[in-house]
């Protein structure tokens, strides 16, 4: 279990992330508590997170970053590393290609800059290359849902213990 608290003159966020267990999200943005648990329905996570804050920019952004760093600490190597995950969703599909091995890097974009931002800071702070790629779709609703349907099962691959680092070059990632 991680457990990450981030307090700033803006906002306060407490986030943890098992590898099992319930969802239970409250973060005063609707659309976030939403996209939240989705994202870790489809990762097959636990996921206890609590946060409010001054702007909903400050919110979202905040647990972006903390949900970043608690993946990281929650799942460490040897795991399978990479995922791929393509969604359907009424009119939109997008896919996600992620890999968990320490190198941050984000291209979307998704339609909504807020979500857009959520997925470059969690990239930043998870240090994982992450690609959502919107192959349809017009409603921005179910772009952005179908994208964190797309990262949480692309997640739930990668997050997969396995007995060896997937790296010709013996480790990926530096700990603590």
């Amino acid at each position: 279990m991680s457990v990450i608290t981030r307090e700033t003159r803006e906002t306060s966020i407490r986030i943890e992330v098992r590898r099992d267990g319930g969802i239970t999200v409250a973060t005063t943005v609707p659309f976030l508590d939403h996209m939240m648990n989705t994202w870790a329905r489809y990762a097959g996570i636990g996921l206890d997170l609590k946060a409010n804050g001054d702007l909903k920019h400050h919110i979202i952004e905040d647990v972006a970053i903390a949900a970043g760093l608690a993946v990281r600490e929650e799942f460490p190597p040897p795991i399978r590393r990479y995922g791929h995950q393509t969604v359907p969703m009424d009119d939109a599909v997008v896919e996600c290609a992620l890999d968990l091995g320490g190198r941050p890097f984000y291209r979307g974009p998704l339609p909504s800059s807020l979500y857009d931002h959520w997925m470059r800071s969690f990239s930043d702070h998870a240090e994982c290359t992450l690609h959502l790629m919107i192959k349809r779709g017009t409603d921005r609703h179910h772009i952005v849902e179908a994208g964190f349907k797309a990262f949480g099962m692309a997640l739930a691959q990668a997050i997969e213990p396995v007995r060896e680092i997937a790296s010709t070059k013996g480790a990926v990632r530096v700990g603590k």
